[in-house]
């Protein structure tokens, strides 16, 4: 056992260190089927934090039978809406009993600071519980004004089996987008989480035992994406699919939909501009610019990577983000002073230096950082960095480098930065800053993207929809149109 697992309170020590963490299949914790077992590693120190039953195509059909069998003839689609309701209650209040605990498993597996994890990630994924416990005492149909000789509703009823694949930059608050709005509308559920941060996952599905989910509802089967993931998005019982993660593999998942022709929800990648004009509060603005790329290690779908300045302010702005870029305290994610920790795996270390280094390249100028910070040891630790003087045309503004690493542009009026804005095959969100209302509308309706911040970043609300134009898909997660993804409406024709 490391330093770091000894130094844990009880509770968490005692989730990681059992020889392995089964996966969760109708009702009950078990081994993969192959037997086999995956590590899953703490980026802070690159050391093997639990192993973890690696499930794959078998696994995955197992899961998939238990909750068909649990949708056709169980008790939760049946179940009174008010009965979801305090279910659903239940592991909101469960959620926040446990938060401490969660949030350093949090912080451990994917190694964003425990400052973020305790009151962004654990807060966001009980909230998101317990805004969609609202609902399953509204989900309406409609009575239609039809001939008069018949009566005429809807129903709006649950989809069925859902296929769920989550990414592991918000490993718990991204179970939470799934899975709340899935249960409420009365669905069961196969989670595949992220390889690289299956640990809040796994925990959350004792909580949701606990709560009183029935068994088979939520079926939790941690693994590859080429094996597992891959397995979930071919079955042919599975009803709907959706996935948060690359385009790439959208678009893969989408391929593997035709097969049954299942329903698909697609939150994809980001290169998302946040446009700093003349007449914005220029230290909001800065400390906007700031959390919109350095938040999560900019580990984060929605980053504001691309950062557009007026040409006037230009110099001045860069100079104030690299100093506040360079005095930002990095260290392990555990560390109660740390704002940026490490990226979650060796891999991501690799994919973000190399950018860094395709950047240099190309001639962006480095005006902070642009190197790992071998100073903090054996951790996948890359130094927050500031590229000025960036065309947009580079390939470091046009790729998503999920990393703590911003492009800065500079723009001359609003025609110029809306066509390089929305220069992109991406379209998940933007900022916009200014004091100029009218402008603020015109440059909101100009930008093609999901959500648009205005003198603010990365806000979010349960009640508010997310998701993507373009290549950063289709569907919308959280509020009322998240219900749309996994309810469908039957037409009743009654003779009178």
């Amino acid at each position: 056992m490391s330093q770091v697992s000894q130094a844990l309170p009880e509770a968490v020590r005692g989730f990681i260190t059992p020889a392995s963490k089964k996966m969760l299949i109708g009702g009950k914790w078990v081994e993969a089927a192959s037997g086999k077992t995956f590590s899953t590693v703490n980026p802070a120190t690159a050391e093997t934090l639990a192993m973890v039953a690696e499930g794959d195509a078998e696994d995955i059909n197992r899961a998939v039978e238990a909750a068909r069998k649990a949708f056709d003839t169980g008790p939760w689609p049946q179940m009174k809406p008010a009965d979801r309701t305090r279910v659903l209650l239940r592991i909101a209040d469960l959620i926040e009993k446990h938060r401490d605990e969660l949030a350093q498993l949090e912080t451990l597996d994917n190694g964003k600071t425990i400052f973020e994890s305790r009151n962004v990630d654990i807060p966001g994924a009980a909230e998101t519980f317990r805004y969609y416990a609202g609902w399953p005492t509204k989900i309406y149909g409609e009575t239609n004004p039809s001939d008069p000789s018949f009566f005429n509703y809807t129903l709006r009823e649950p989809v069925g089996v859902c296929g769920q694949i989550i990414p592991w930059n918000f490993p718990l608050m991204m179970a939470a987008w799934k899975l709340a709005p899935a249960l409420a509308c009365g669905n069961t559920v196969v989670l595949k989480p992220a390889e690289q941060t299956p640990l809040t996952a796994l925990r959350l599905g004792e909580l949701l035992l606990e709560a009183g989910v029935p068994e088979g509802v939520v079926n939790i089967v941690p693994g590859y994406g080429p094996t597992a993931g891959a397995a979930l998005a071919n079955h042919p019982l599975v009803d709907k699919v959706a996935f948060t993660g690359s385009t790439e593999v959208g678009k893969e998942i989408l391929k593997a939909s035709a097969g049954n022709l299942k329903r698909v929800s697609l939150e994809l990648g980001g290169k998302s501009p946040n446009i700093v004009f003349l007449d914005a509060d220029q230290d909001a603005a800065a400390a906007g610019a700031f959390m919109g790329i350095f938040f999560n290690q900019g580990q984060v779908c929605c980053a504001g990577s691309r950062l557009f300045v007026e040409q006037k302010i230009y110099d001045q702005f860069t100079d104030t983000l690299a100093s506040s870029a360079a005095s930002v305290k990095q260290g392990p994610g555990l560390d109660k002073e740390s704002r940026l920790g490490p990226l979650v795996s060796q891999e991501q270390y690799e994919r973000v230096l190399g950018y860094i280094d395709i950047g240099k390249k190309e001639g962006a100028q480095v005006k902070v950082g642009g190197e790992a910070n071998q100073a903090l040891g054996k951790g996948y630790f890359v130094k927050p960095t500031v590229f000025a003087n960036v065309n947009n045309s580079m390939r470091v503004a046009q790729e998503e480098i999920f990393g703590p690493v911003v492009t800065t542009i500079p723009f001359k009026d609003e025609e110029d930065v809306i066509r390089e804005a929305n220069n992109t095959i991406y379209g998940l969100a933007a900022g916009v800053w200014t004091k100029d209302v009218s402008k603020a509308h015109r440059i909101s309706r100009a930008l093609r993207a999901g959500t648009v911040w205005v003198n603010c970043y990365n806000q979010l609300d349960p009640i508010s929809p997310f998701g993507g134009y373009k290549q950063s898909g289709f569907g919308r997660e959280l509020g009322l149109h998240a219900l749309e993804l996994y309810t469908q409406i039957k037409s009743v024709w009654l003779k009178v």
